[in-house]
């Protein structure tokens, strides 16, 4: 019987989520291609009775546990997909698939998050509400969750709590702080128009790499004239062309890069300056240039009354709770933020090498406590939200 299952599973939990961990992190796959990882949790998550919601999601998947129907409603994020970086570790279970990894924890995530559903349903018989249990597929590409968000699985969710690996904290540390934990995660691209010439000739043209140039140091001004000291805000050019060849001047070049930032008000007066730049400095030097900006997710905002209580749910479990942020990194939990009230709550793997490095590793002994501090945070939220707006609803 799946309770006997279940019983068995909670009994050997910690070999169960390591094995799991194991798995997932052998077998990778890059974002919305993680149709093996989507099997892989569905079977593992119907092998303990746990419902998996029909939804429109080609990988991904969203399970609950229900307890009474007529109670609020917690979410629980992790993700699902992996990097395309060739893993260097020596760990026994290194990826089996060359030149993809699990980079980013997103595996010790899943297994972090199936524990907990997996502990949350030993409760179901009590549980005052419903938990919903989130496996995103495309973080690394920043639009899993809108996939998530529009089947409208979430409409009725009153708080979510996301979870995420940092590299540089010992096992039993756990961060989170009120506001951004994550930036907003913006790309531009520049494409700059001149007139080619030979080279032994530049004043018959007007040369692209000299505008380019000045574009990518005129730029770094706004992070330092522009934005307060205090404020944190990133501009990086990472990618330039302009040229084939050592004798002629081009007619074009072409910048790339990224803006990082936790203000929205500040983010939206980089994108306004760095139009007024780019424009500007290009006509100084007779030439012409467009800014294509493409914004991405949005900076995190935990919510003030959740980070309160996920810090006294972390106490209790042990933890060492921080007031911590991952930085200027981004992550797509944001969009859930925009609708739904929560927390996205960091928790120290070990000492290794850093997210997105072909050496990266998590420190197993980490998975448990994870997966319990989280089951006893969804428990506890129902409990937090019952208490301060649903007791009219609750029989």
């Amino acid at each position: 019987m799946t309770n006997k299952i279940l019983l068995s599973i909670i009994e050997n939990l910690n070999d169960e989520l390591i094995e799991v961990y194991r798995k997932l992190h052998e077998n990778p796959e890059l974002s919305n291609e993680e149709y093996k990882t989507t099997q892989r949790i569905k079977d593992l998550l119907k092998r303990a009775d746990i419902d998996i919601l029909d939804l429109p999601l080609d990988t991904g998947l969203v399970a609950q546990v229900k307890g009474n129907p007529n109670g609020p409603v917690v979410a629980i994020r992790c993700d699902i997909d992996a990097l395309p970086i060739k893993e260097e570790t020596s760990l026994c279970y290194k990826s089996k698939v060359d030149g993809m990894m699990h980079a980013c924890g997103h595996d010790f995530h899943m297994a972090v998050i199936l524990g907990a559903a997996y502990l949350v349903k030993k409760h179901q018989g009590s549980l005052i509400g419903t938990v919903k249990f989130i496996f995103q597929p495309g973080e690394e590409s920043a639009d899993g969750a809108k996939k998530i968000l529009e089947t409208g699985v979430l409409d009725d969710v009153d708080a979510i709590f996301g979870i995420h690996n940092v590299s540089d904290s010992e096992v039993g540390i756990m961060g989170i702080k009120t506001g951004a934990m994550t930036a907003a995660v913006d790309r531009f691209e520049i494409n700059i128009t001149g007139i080619g010439s030979h080279a032994a000739k530049p004043e018959k043209g007007i040369d692209p790499i000299i505008i380019a140039s000045n574009i990518v140091t005129s730029l770094q001004t706004i992070i330092s004239r522009n934005i307060g000291p205090t404020e944190k805000a990133l501009l990086s050019v990472t990618h330039i062309e302009g040229g084939n060849t050592w004798n002629v001047i081009p007619e074009s070049a072409y910048l790339e890069g990224t803006v990082r930032t936790l203000d929205e008000n500040i983010r939206q007066l980089i994108a306004k300056r760095m139009n007024e730049m780019v424009s500007g400095i290009a006509q100084s030097f007779g030439g012409s240039a467009e800014l294509i900006w493409h914004s991405g997710s949005p900076a995190t905002n935990n919510t003030e009354e959740w980070v309160e209580f996920s810090t006294k749910i972390g106490k209790r479990a042990g933890y060492d709770v921080r007031r911590i942020s991952m930085g200027l990194e981004g992550e797509d939990f944001a969009y859930y933020q925009r609708k739904i009230p929560g927390a996205f709550i960091i928790v120290g793997t070990g000492k290794s090498y850093a997210h997105h490095h072909p050496e990266y590793k998590v420190d197993e002994k980490a998975i448990l406590n994870s997966s319990k501090y989280f089951a006893q945070l969804a428990e506890g939220a129902l409990k937090e939200i019952i208490d301060k707006k649903y007791k009219h609803k609750i029989k």
